[in-house]
């Protein structure tokens, strides 16, 4: 058998038990053996099964998973020793999932068969823990950095037992840990935590772009007691968990160790956040003595999953708008000298600059570029204050989904009248290669200035009305929003073959774009779920059926014009990738009754909890 019809090459029922007291904080030389073996064990199996996603196309970070076996290996032996601990590896770095599956297929959950179907569409094995989809999967761990304050809460919950959490240095410079961290020490909780500190996030190295950052010193200094090690020497490694343990209070071990330490081709690189390529696996396989076989024959026969459904009406030729958005702005950039670009713009990162389009701002126009860390609520403060002056101009991108974490500091920048251009990537559930945590499904939210706020959303349908749009609102002043989704979408063709969004395309904000008239009703979309419904409208025109289909670019702004045009048709179905509760579809129903406008009315989008793949 070949690729997922595999039997498990790596024999999970070869781990040994074991035990370990916390009084004892030496390993006698069996002990060191037993973790060694183990240890070794699990990793090879996460470095197998986690290439699997890259064999498919999906990634799957490897890394961060690979580096916490030893700590999650103690825990483990904690467990079986004694009941004073609650019994569950609580873990902030969502995307360390691997171990969480792993832990599935070892206490017999899943058959360890079902790891090589990791991150597989439908499989229940998508890139982050969630509770009640993945049989064994113990809690969800939502976004980076937000389990800490939770973990206080359970630790408030069980004050007669010790809970552990995994951390990270990329989890820890999230702002909400500086907050747990207080709590924890006023109210002496006997939370434990073990940090794997590899200097090692997806943009690059926090030591070099967050100068300062000192894990030791921050947390030391919000009063938890704090012993530093070295993660790969196990006998340091346990007796500074033992010396936390012994502890009576918050306290962490930070654990200093390479990024995937022993692994030929990613060790200590950003290459090893994600997930390990192939044939660097096939290269850490044959190292370790394994048969060439043993994991070429699965790896090798796992293809990505094609789309066989051929959409009409747009290209085959497709594009990022995530990416494509960094080269809208460079290409504003490009029009003022290098001197006016660093007086009135600012660009600030959060550690995903490869993942957002700014990776080009970057490179092309340094002079506007601030790296920055997994700071949110921080880095978009920043950005508006910056464009505090009317005249100056602060940008700032992160994931969809994170729109959700700076609510609060948005209503802030509005109340200063701050100049903030903000792109949101990753947006919608198209190919998101994650689940509901990732899923930037809210984008509402964002519109929650009052009647008297002009601060638009736009979102849209391809790469060049994605130009379009940088190049109509870059300079404009206020808060502003664009969004974009994860996968390329293809571009958006008239009915005589022609690029809707070509060179005579002019973008004004608030109007619609009719994409074709329509006697028998209209579909209203927009962002990535325009493709697909254009391919449907002709669909239904080529049965007959005159359907007519709005692109609606700028979502929170009402276009009098043509509501009035397909509010006076039979029919409107709003179709959208964002939360049906919250998004497009809830207000446009409003908007056509607000005007005495009666159409059958529908909408479309998301509604369930889960994973893509």
């Amino acid at each position: 058998m070949s690729g997922t019809d595999s039997k498990f090459p790596i024999d999970l029922t070869k781990l040994k038990k074991l035990e370990l007291d916390p009084s004892k904080p030496k390993l006698t030389n069996e002990q060191l053996d037993t973790l060694k073996y183990n240890i070794q064990l699990m990793r090879d199996a996460i470095v197998l099964f986690t290439a699997t996603g890259a064999a498919r196309g999906v990634s799957g970070h490897t890394g961060g998973a690979y580096d916490t076996v030893p700590e999650v290996n103690l825990l483990l032996s904690l467990f079986n020793h004694s009941d004073s601990y609650v019994p569950i590896l609580f873990d902030e770095a969502g995307h360390r999932v691997a171990t969480q599956y792993l832990m599935s297929a070892i206490e017999g959950h899943i058959p360890a068969e079902h790891l090589l179907h990791y991150r597989e569409a439908n499989s229940k094995l998508p890139g982050h823990p969630e509770l009640g989809l993945t049989p064994g999967v113990k809690f969800s761990s939502g976004r980076l950095g937000h389990v800490w304050p939770w973990v206080n809460g359970i630790a408030l919950a069980n004050r007669d037992k010790t809970v552990f959490m995994l951390g990270s240095d990329g989890s820890q410079q999230e702002g909400n840990d500086a907050e747990a961290a207080r709590l924890a020490v006023a109210q002496n909780l006997n939370v434990k935590l073990l940090i794997d500190d590899n200097d090692v996030t997806i943009a690059g190295h926090p030591s070099e772009y967050l100068k300062g950052y000192d894990l030791a010193k921050t947390l030391s200094g919000h009063g938890l007691k704090v012993v530093t090690v070295q993660g790969e020497d196990f006998q340091s490694l346990w007796a500074g968990l033992c010396e936390v343990i012994n502890y009576k209070g918050p306290a962490a071990v930070i654990c200093k160790r390479v990024m995937a330490p022993g692994v030929a081709d990613i060790e200590g690189t950003p290459h090893g956040h994600d997930v390990i390529p192939v044939k660097a696996a096939l290269k850490y396989f044959e190292a370790r003595g394994y048969p060439p076989n043993m994991a070429g024959d699965i790896l090798n026969n796992i293809k990505p999953n094609a789309v066989p459904y051929l959409y009409i009406g747009s290209t085959k030729e497709v594009g990022a708008t995530r990416v494509i958005f960094g080269e809208a702005v460079n290409q504003v950039l490009d029009k003022i000298s290098k001197e006016e670009a660093a007086a009135k713009v600012m660009v600030i990162d959060s550690d995903l600059e490869g993942s957002t389009g700014l990776k080009v701002i970057h490179q092309k126009h340094p002079e506007v570029f601030i790296p920055s860390g997994i700071m949110e609520r921080g880095n978009f403060s920043a950005a508006a204050g910056f464009g505090f002056d009317k005249n100056k101009f602060g940008v700032f991108s992160t994931f969809g989904a994170f729109l959700e974490m700076v609510i609060s500091e948005i209503t802030m920048a509005r109340l200063n009248f701050c100049n903030v251009l903000c792109h949101f990537s990753h947006s919608g559930v198209d190919e998101m290669a994650d689940n509901t945590c990732h899923f930037g499904v809210n984008h509402f939210f964002a519109d929650n200035g009052l009647s008297d706020t002009q601060s638009w959303l736009y979102w849209p349908a391809d790469g060049a009305q994605m130009i379009k749009i940088v190049e109509r609102v870059f300079f404009e002043r206020g808060v502003r929003f664009i969004f974009s989704t994860r996968s390329k979408v293809p571009y958006i063709l008239k009915e005589d073959g022609s690029r809707f969004f070509g060179d005579d395309y002019e973008f004004v904000p608030g109007k619609d774009d009719v994409i074709v008239e329509g006697s028998a009703g209209y579909v209203v979309s927009f962002g990535d779920m325009l493709y697909r419904s254009w391919d449907a409208v002709l669909r239904c025109r080529q049965e007959g059926l005159d359907v007519g289909l709005i692109n609606k670019p700028t979502l929170n702004l009402v276009d009098e014009q043509t509501i009035r045009k397909v509010g006076s048709s039979p029919f409107v179905l709003v179709v959208e990738s964002l939360n049906q509760k919250t998004g497009l579809g809830s207000k446009f129903g409003t908007w056509l009754l607000e005007r005495q406008l009666t159409p059958k009315y529908g909408y479309m989008g998301t509604n369930k909890e889960g994973a893509l793949v």
